[in-house]
């Protein structure tokens, strides 16, 4: 996707500093956080096209797709394109600088579907009503441990029959022998384009006590035990993983 304003470069862990506090989603981040997924997500652009063509077949008229943590709209923008034009997008967010900077970009490229730009904090929960389909691209794995049944189970009750919730996540390998290898294999994929030793190192201890990730089979077994009849992957890279879950 080519955005309209030029995207920043993500500096943001560039100079060496003293203490390093928690990552959040502020102002900093939401400035160049297109250029940091872009850098960061092995094969970005690939998940979204799967992700829009998967809503292709999901997606129904008359009805609801939520993103969750929408962060700065590329979601939604790349699904405008796919799915038809009676289907309401709503956009869901904890961070309002997040949120103002999709309201940009969608204004940007003169998005018109019906749509909402939500700001809540998915820890406490969320009212899902009349969706043929839920995103949660790169979230989960910053919901707090504690309220992921829960909030897994409030997508469920919102969906419709035969809805979909697709799920992208960093996992954790199912030994540490494999994991240490795949964290590896990301970091030289963080170096190739274009991170520094020292950028790896601070955004990892940024994001040690934020990001919490869970292994693909802990994930599978959320959602089934949810009730979502069907769940596959239909992505893998080393440690990124996408599913989707039908209902």
């Amino acid at each position: 996707m080519t955005d309209i304003r030029t995207k920043e470069r993500d500096e943001i862990f560039r100079e060496q500093n003293g203490q390093i506090g928690d990552f959040t989603f502020g102002k900093e981040v939401a400035r160049v956080f297109d250029d940091m997924l872009e850098r960061s997500v092995p094969m970005y652009a690939e998940i979204q096209r799967m992700i829009s063509e998967m809503a292709a077949d999901l997606a129904v008229d008359g009805t609801n797709i939520y993103d969750l943590g929408c962060s700065t709209g590329t979601t939604l923008l790349a699904l405008d394109r796919s799915v038809p034009p009676g289907v309401k997008f709503i956009g869901v967010d904890h961070s309002k600088e997040m949120l103002e900077k999709c309201r940009e970009k969608l204004e940007d490229h003169g998005f018109c579907r019906a749509h909402e730009l939500v700001q809540a904090d998915l820890n406490k929960g969320i009212r899902i009503e009349n969706a043929s389909l839920v995103l949660m691209v790169l979230t989960l794995q910053f919901i707090r441990p504690l309220y992921r049944e829960r909030l897994i189970a409030d997508i469920y009750r919102g969906i419709n029959h035969n809805g979909a919730l697709i799920l992208v996540e960093k996992v954790l390998g199912e030994d540490s022998f494999l994991n240490r290898t795949f964290i590896r294999y990301y970091y030289d994929f963080k170096k190739r384009n274009g991170y520094s030793e020292i950028e790896i190192s601070q955004k990892r201890e940024a994001l040690e006590n934020v990001l919490i990730p869970y292994k693909l089979l802990e994930n599978r077994e959320l959602l089934l035990e949810t009730g979502f009849r069907y769940c596959d992957v239909f992505f893998k890279w080393y440690n990124f993983c996408g599913m989707v879950a039908v209902k």
